[in-house]
């Protein structure tokens, strides 16, 4: 763990970094525990990387400059002792569109349903969570999506009274799969985190997310959080996009392992991702997701988001989803877990690194000013483009 960061001995790392004065936002590679900026006009983004034949072998003999050592650029990049003249790290991404799919593990499945049973309220899941568990259950792992058996299992569950919109996608034959933020909403390592203010029931998702090119090809992955508001999405599915896409909401990094002879897809699915909040309260909760447990493959949900039925030009991020539903109480008995201003959020994978960001409400966040048409201006004003 350097600062707050944390990355594998060996792999290829493919990333962004800014600082106040540059030009544009650079792109990125660790070597020997220095950050590199590789950018050229044959890489002027993370995107044009991601959608070569190569994108781990031209990062690997790419020509860069040394732009400072990951120890120091890790630690500028916590926005509370930020120097905005040093370079920080962003988000890994930058004209990839953001998706995520949702309710791909049985416990978040089973979360989903109380949440949308408790219509918001924290008061009330547990004891519909005890309802539930009862009825179905908590093991539905081995229920493969869309098939014969979850057939049968969904037409018991209606007869009972307790289907779902969560259970359809969970073990129907269609995937969740939604837009997470627009492309360069996302922030990095050190960024802080937002929950929209109208939300007082909420937790982190972490996940991984893979890279997928424009022809639907995973090129690598790295680590997310999937900012998550259980009341405003408890409420009604139809307030998705405001309990996923706020300021802030979605976080990414701290960098893409890009696919090579030392790691491929078969790391992502036996991968586990752990999670870590340390509160100002003094308040600590640990969990971990096994991508094990995972209910449809990589490769399912990205062919569920990309085909002949829609197409990413500038290729896409994919959260995956997760397991990890936090119940551990934070004060009142039965309440079950909520963030509070402040809380410290780390989640980790030995083969991706660590990513770490700050909670804060989203309009105390740093606003999203940077987008596409300002990242393109500066690209083409330096002759990059």
């Amino acid at each position: 763990m350097i600062n707050g960061i944390q990355l594998p001995a060996s792999g290829v790392f493919l990333g962004r970094a800014m600082a106040e004065g540059w030009k544009h936002p650079a792109i990125v590679t660790v070597r020997d525990a220095v950050v590199v900026d590789i950018t050229s006009k044959a890489a002027p983004t993370a995107r044009d990387v991601c959608e070569m034949d190569d994108p781990a072998g031209f990062v690997t003999k790419a020509e860069g400059r040394p732009v400072g050592s990951l120890v120091e650029i890790a630690a500028n990049s916590f926005v509370a002792s930020r120097n905005p003249k040093e370079p920080c790290l962003l988000s890994p991404v930058d004209l990839q569109a953001v998706k995520a799919a949702g309710v791909t593990f049985v416990v978040s499945l089973l979360e989903r349903v109380i949440e949308e049973q408790a219509r918001g309220s924290s008061a009330k899941a547990e004891a519909i969570r005890g309802d539930i568990a009862s009825l179905i259950g908590h093991d539905l792992s081995k229920l493969k999506p869309g098939s014969g058996e979850a057939a049968r299992v969904k037409a018991k569950l209606i007869e009972r009274g307790v289907w779902s919109q969560y259970l359809e996608v969970g073990i129907g034959p269609d995937a969740e799969v939604f837009t997470k933020c627009q492309p360069m909403a996302s922030v990095g390592f050190g960024a802080d985190v937002g929950l929209h203010p109208v939300s007082t029931w909420n937790n982190p998702e972490p996940e991984i997310a893979v890279i997928a090119s424009s022809a639907g090809r995973i090129v690598g992955a790295t680590l997310g959080n999937d900012v998550n508001l259980r009341d405003v999405e408890g409420r009604s599915a139809l307030l998705l996009g405001k309990a996923k896409d706020n300021n802030a909401s979605a976080s990414l990094g701290p960098f893409i392992r890009l696919f090579d002879d030392g790691f491929s897809l078969d790391d992502v699915k036996s991968a586990v991702v752990a999670l870590r909040v340390e509160g100002q309260d003094g308040f600590v909760l640990d969990g971990a997701s096994s991508m094990t447990e995972i209910s449809r493959s990589p490769e399912e949900l990205v062919g569920a988001a990309i085909g002949r039925h829609h197409q990413y030009p500038d290729g896409f991020a994919l959260y995956l989803g997760t397991m990890f539903a936090p119940v551990k109480d934070r004060g009142e008995a039965g309440k079950g877990f909520t963030h509070n201003v402040g809380d410290i959020v780390t989640i980790s994978s030995p083969k991706l690194g660590a990513l770490v960001n700050r909670v804060r409400l989203s309009p105390d966040c740093a606003p999203w000013t940077y987008g596409a048409s300002h990242l393109m201006r500066d690209l083409s004003a330096a002759e990059l483009l």
